[in-house]
């Protein structure tokens, strides 16, 4: 990654965008969720790309040039747009959807760590599962409060041993896979029998999930062959389009650096096509490999990886790979839910110290840890962690999570699409050194996409998908709806009884040139404590 020098600092170069932009969006996790359409994930990749990763890269980065200067992100360019309470709700809807994230996140990790202690079957035991999210989640939680870079370390080696590693490695076998003759199981699922039932003997949960959707299975027979486009018999037959969704989510983050390009209109948009096709490639052959080796009935949403894994290295006589394997992504993981922690609270921190709730979410710690927010973020982890108890099926309360969570984040995208159209006539003077071309038709064509593309997925996101056992649809439903009132609802609620004493209270004025000094110093400390980066 090169970035280039100028007069009062460094340009970032279109490589190091790029690459920053890969490393915020792409993850391991959901390749088993796109393996599990079959051939068709190409058409939800590209659904993905096109239809709301480059839209959302390119209206974030028209905002962040825009609002550079200013902290809060979303909060900023949605409070421009439609006053501050809509932006309360954008930038808490951004935090908690990272809350209702984590337990989707660590619930793969179980998945890996069950594949390390050489026992298959835990990844689908759903009180392990909980078990685990518990631990990790309260031990990174404690780790948070001692400051970010207590988990810098684990970060950093966690995206380069615990997915790019894996990741590539997957692919590779898979290609020396389907090179060397073998069966290609998306082409014909008998064609891997006896793979599929080496995954049965280990992966029980896997097998008892076919059987559950043997008569949805039995439907699709008939157009069991290689199909770009899904076969729809109905809204629920392309629920998974939410979850995919959600994994191209995230590049909103990269907009702050618009600003720090020599040339923001023409590099910036490079940068983005650039790491658009290499996120598409990477998605596009990590799912193949998986979907190559397991047939789609039997891809577990959470160890679906793994079981790839086992099935490859198997083959290969690199068996005693597979625990090293099931450590390196479960590091991955966790780190990746690490370093997360305390990021997206941030934010949420900046708006509580301006008066947007009450002061007891505003306390920090020594270490500059938003101590309340982490122990709500905790409390309310444990909670959703619950489900993994509750349901039979460690995969159905996979995708409950990931779709609720793909709801709540997608409202965030609506109101960010629908503020970058409204600001280019209320604020059309705005400096903004990066502008989606084409005057106002082009944010009209490009914003538009984007939130009809969204819409669209948001909408999906609330049918069961006909290809998991989710039971009862009525409940599946409920849970995924009661997620979104409730999420939704709480920062209206905040904002409905929103008291004058939250304001902070203005500092007093210097009595002399000392003190007044000495109050500048203290003030730039105290800011800087509170707003750094995640």
């Amino acid at each position: 990654m090169s970035i280039k020098e100028r007069g009062d600092g460094k340009y970032v170069s279109v490589t190091t965008l790029c690459l920053m932009t890969v490393a915020a969006v792409v993850s391991l996790r959901g390749l088993p969720m796109m393996a599990a359409e079959g051939l068709s994930m190409i058409f939800y990749i590209l659904f993905a790309t096109v239809i709301f990763l480059l839209p959302a890269a390119l209206v974030s980065a028209e905002l962040g040039s825009a609002f550079g200067q200013k902290k809060g992100g979303v909060y900023n360019w949605v409070s421009a747009a439609f006053g501050s309470r809509w932006g309360f709700v954008a930038v808490w809807l951004q935090w908690i959807q990272n809350v209702v994230w984590y337990p989707t996140v660590l619930g793969f990790a179980a998945a890996c760590l069950a594949y390390l202690f050489g026992d298959p079957e835990l990844a689908s035991n759903g009180m392990f599962t909980g078990i685990v999210i518990l631990v990790v989640y309260w031990l990174a939680t404690f780790i948070a409060f001692r400051g970010s870079k207590a988990v810098n370390s684990v970060t950093k080696y966690g995206v380069v041993f615990g997915t790019l590693l894996p990741g590539i490695l997957v692919i590779v076998l898979g290609i020396v896979w389907a090179a060397t003759g073998n069966g290609i199981a998306f082409l014909d699922g008998s064609a891997i029998a006896g793979s599929a039932t080496t995954v049965a003997n280990t992966a029980s949960s896997a097998t008892a999930t076919a059987t559950a959707v043997a008569d949805t299975a039995a439907k699709v027979v008939a157009h069991a062959h290689p199909r770009f486009f899904p076969h729809v018999t109905g809204l629920g037959s392309i629920a998974f389009l939410a979850g995919i969704v959600l994994l191209f989510a995230g590049v909103e983050v990269q907009a702050v650096q618009v600003n720090e390009m020599k040339k923001p209109s023409t590099q910036f948009p490079s940068a983005m096509f650039l790491a658009s096709t290499i996120i598409f490639v990477l998605f596009l052959l990590g799912s193949l490999a998986v979907a190559v080796v397991v047939p789609a009935k039997d891809i577990s949403l959470t160890a679906g990886l793994m079981q790839a894994f086992q099935l490859l290295l198997d083959k290969f006589h690199l068996k005693f790979l597979i625990p090293v394997m099931g450590l390196l992504m479960a590091f991955g993981a966790i780190g990746g839910v690490m370093s997360w922690v305390t990021g997206p609270s941030r934010s949420l921190l900046l708006t509580a110290q301006e008066g947007n709730m009450p002061p007891f979410m505003a306390k920090t710690n020594k270490y500059g840890s938003p101590t309340s927010l982490l122990l709500i973020q905790a409390v309310i982890v444990s909670l959703l962690a619950c489900l993994y108890f509750i349901m039979k099926d460690v995969s159905v309360a996979f995708f409950v999570l990931s779709a609720m969570t793909a709801t709540l984040y997608l409202v965030m995208y609506m109101l960010m699409f629908a503020a970058a159209i409204k600001l280019r006539y209320s604020q059309p003077d705005l400096a903004r050194p990066f502008r989606i071309p084409g005057k106002n038709a082009g944010m009209w064509i490009i914003a538009g996409v984007g939130f009809l593309g969204v819409a669209f997925a948001f909408i999906v996101g609330f049918f069961p998908p006909t290809n998991l056992p989710v039971g009862n649809p009525a409940l599946y439903v409920s849970l995924v709806a009661a997620g979104l009132v409730v999420f939704t609802g709480m920062p209206l609620l905040i904002q409905a009884i929103k008291k004058p004493s939250w304001m902070p209270k203005a500092a007093p004025a210097p009595v002399s040139g000392t003190t007044a000094k000495n109050a500048d110093v203290s003030a730039s400390k105290t800011t800087t404590t509170s707003t750094s980066k995640k």
